[in-house]
């Protein structure tokens, strides 16, 4: 029996021999899945595409659980409504809700969340509408602009003032990790002629006088102060505020944040504020594109 065996394998130069190898189409479908669980979301989508095994495994709602928030369900119901809280959570698969909520979704009166799709860490805009802004509504002062380059379509444009301030707060249960605030601004006006981006630099004025000053406080006690001077005309910068630490996902943090230039011996325009985003520190050295003056 054994020298049937060997001249099976001996014959057609070891072709039976090939077959006999396990393949990575043979292994079960439960052990891709836990292999699978310990990689990123984008390795975990290209390994998908190898075979069947592969593409089935990738799909196991324990994988994407892993990837989502501990507190995801807090964020559906924040994020979509209580009355769509069950449909997401009780009826989409994990892989399905985990992409649901990569895609910037609005809630609280416009500002938008989403999940960084890489890491799944958890991110927020707040609009310049959503902020409270010293003279806003004095058009010898501010003005709303419309432009593409704001995810909400609109920015607030400052002309020309002397007292100069914006605050904001809010509130949310983050999950637990490190997390930057941003101001998201650009001296000059953004337009477009023929077609092209230009930005008008007429109202930019009075930046490179005294720095501006950024505050943070949050509802557990953290504090902190910072100041930077304004810069890169022309460019969208993320002025980094401050970071602060969530330790308890289930409990809110309320964060009170500000930007304010009040030195009143001196005038100061063409301003644009566009937005507060709120994220992961770790991306910090993405978003800092062009560096600013710390003082």
């Amino acid at each position: 029996m054994g020298a049937n065996v060997s001249g099976i394998i001996a014959d057609s130069n070891g072709d039976e021999l090939s077959s006999l190898r396990p393949r990575l189409s043979d292994m079960p479908e439960s052990c891709v899945a836990l292999v699978l669980m310990h990689l990123d979301p984008p390795e975990i989508c290209k390994l998908a595409r190898l075979n069947r095994a592969f593409r089935g495994a990738s799909s196991a709602d324990f994988i994407w659980e892993s990837k989502l928030p501990s507190n995801y369900q807090f964020i559906v119901d924040k994020v979509l409504g209580s009355s769509s809280k069950t449909n997401m959570v009780d009826y989409l698969s994990k892989k399905h809700l985990y992409a649901r909520l990569c895609n910037p979704s609005p809630f609280d009166g416009g500002n938008k969340m989403w999940l960084d799709k890489n890491t799944g860490g958890l991110c927020v805009s707040i609009s310049s509408k959503a902020l409270a802004i010293t003279g806003i509504d004095d058009r010898r002062y501010w003005t709303h602009i419309s432009t593409e380059e704001s995810r909400f379509q609109s920015v607030a444009y400052l002309q020309q003032i002397w007292w100069f301030e914006v605050d904001g707060e809010f509130e949310f249960q983050f999950p637990v990790g490190t997390y930057s605030l941003f101001f998201r601004l650009q001296l000059g006006k953004p337009s477009k002629r023929l077609g092209r981006r230009v930005c008008k630099f007429e109202h930019v004025h009075g930046w490179d006088i005294k720095p501006v000053r950024f505050l943070l406080t949050t509802s557990d006690g953290q504090h902190a102060v910072s100041q930077c001077f304004l810069e890169n005309p022309g460019h969208w910068v993320h002025y980094r505020v401050a970071d602060f630490v969530v330790e308890d996902p289930s409990e809110s943090t309320k964060i009170k944040f500000s930007l304010t230039q009040i030195d009143c011996t001196h005038t100061k325009g063409g301003l644009c504020v566009d937005s507060v985003l709120i994220c992961p520190s770790s991306f910090e050295k993405s978003l800092l594109g062009h560096s600013c003056k710390r003082c």
